[in-house]
């Protein structure tokens, strides 16, 4: 295999193959025929991933409470109290301090709703179990209005084990292929804040314990969020519901950006022909470049530690930026690719390439593996 060559694709599907020379020929070649990419790796070459968890593990050991959870627990509690703050500032006749407030408020509910809620579901937040469990609760049903089961089943159970598998975790929920770029990029993520609702009902439907359990707490959530808005801002009750669809749309295009940058564009594999785990995660995840606001609201994990995230989903935020010097280097030593790239080169992307990303259905890729 070391004389293996990589056939670069045709024009019109490279952008799936983000990177057609991401496995070096030491390890194989990706191979384009008859709209399937083929991956013809060397399993003899290929790393074995416990060499790669025992480094990471080595690490983590070493890493002090502090450091695994202390920093992220801190940026969890401002997320709290930044949002009752962000009511007193909404509470001022100050045109540009109330709108610092409702952009405070977002933030803050982003903080919690989406960087809470997805450390949680995962049981990184802290070591005990019951907490997670507990703050996934509070994170994503109360703050966020979305089922922490739901979540758990969607995200952890369905998305990690089967990324970028076709039909299984493709990401292709989030495609909306009768909408147009811009009103896909741009207009409808801003929808979310009353989508998202509905859409935990729908998934919970026919479960009615959890569905009702779901009403309960996330009622309580809305609750306490317009009584806020009522007695501190001194909002009235529709001023308070349009503060709290405007507030929790802030960050809302970036959430759906993020979402499909990091993985869309990759190659997606057939269930019958899925890759090895480090393989998968290698070349179907990518991190975008570090952002001060989007790591804090939205966490490393999510953004520039994504590839770590997906091959450790156990660990913290904070644990994914200590490890990821390892990660990068082990991949790359191992003729494995490292997907990363910046905001706006993707977002460019995206725009020139809507419906070949977006619309049509992507090339499937095989996994073959030669002894």
């Amino acid at each position: 295999m070391s004389s293996a060559a990589v056939v670069k694709p045709r024009q019109d599907t490279d952008d799936y193959c983000v990177a057609p020379d991401s496995v070096h020929p030491r390890i194989g070649k990706i191979s384009y025929e008859n709209g399937v990419f083929y991956h013809n790796v060397d399993l003899t070459e290929l790393p074995n991933f416990s060499a790669l968890k025992d480094e990471v593990e080595k690490v983590i050991a070493e890493l002090s409470w502090w450091q695994s959870y202390g920093v992220d627990s801190c940026i969890l509690l401002s997320g709290v109290i930044g949002a009752v703050l962000s009511f007193f500032l909404m509470s001022s006749s100050n045109f540009p301090i109330f709108t610092a407030g409702v952009i405070l408020l977002g933030c803050c509910h982003s903080v919690l709703a989406i960087k809470g809620g997805h450390v949680a579901a995962h049981k990184a937040v802290c070591q005990s179990a019951m907490w997670n469990r507990l703050l996934g609760f509070f994170f994503s049903d109360v703050c966020g209005t979305f089922p922490s089961d739901a979540s758990y089943e969607i995200h952890v159970k369905g998305h990690h084990p089967h990324t970028n598998i076709m039909g299984l975790g493709d990401s292709s929920t989030f495609k909306a292929p009768l909408l147009p770029a811009f009103l896909y990029l741009f207009v409808a993520p801003l929808l979310l804040p009353i989508i998202t609702p509905v859409v935990a009902v729908m998934t919970l439907w026919g479960r009615w314990f959890q569905l009702c359990r779901f009403l309960v707490i996330a009622s309580f959530g809305l609750f306490a969020n317009l009584y806020m808005a009522m007695t501190i801002a001194g909002c009235t009750l529709l001023g308070s519901l349009a503060i709290t669809v405007v507030s929790r749309a802030v960050l809302a295009i970036p959430y759906i950006h993020v979402n499909i940058f990091q993985h869309i564009g990759l190659p997606m594999f057939s269930p019958r022909h899925r890759p090895k785990r480090l393989y998968q995660m290698s070349v179907g995840v990518l991190n975008l470049s570090s952002n001060p606001i989007l790591d804090i609201c939205f966490g490393h994990g999510i953004i520039s530690c994504h590839v770590e995230h997906h091959l450790f989903p156990r660990l913290s935020d904070q644990q994914c930026l200590h490890v990821k010097p390892i990660v990068q280097r082990f991949l790359k030593a191992n003729g494995l690719s490292y997907h990363q790239a910046s905001y706006t080169d993707r977002l460019g992307v995206f725009l020139a390439r809507y419906s070949q990303l977006m619309v049509n259905a992507p090339p499937i890729s095989h996994f073959v593996g030669i002894q």
